[in-house]
């Protein structure tokens, strides 16, 4: 595994939270998958390691 950090890192966490709701609010399930599917290609072109990357994937799905 690489440098994949799974601890808690963000601060203001319950706010991040309340916002990312917030952004789904009114949407369709299309439009809310849509929104996540874009949210995470922002955030994986910002993380930009493809080793940090591929670990999260498998991470996740494990995870559910």
């Amino acid at each position: 595994m690489s440098d994949l950090n799974l601890q808690p890192n963000i601060p203001g966490a319950d706010d991040f939270y309340a916002s990312l709701l917030a952004a789904h609010e009114g949407l369709t399930k299309a439009e809310s998958d849509a929104l996540n599917a874009r949210l995470v290609l922002v955030l994986a072109n910002h993380v930009g390691d493809r080793a940090i990357l591929d670990d999260a994937i498998a991470v996740a799905k494990t995870a559910g």
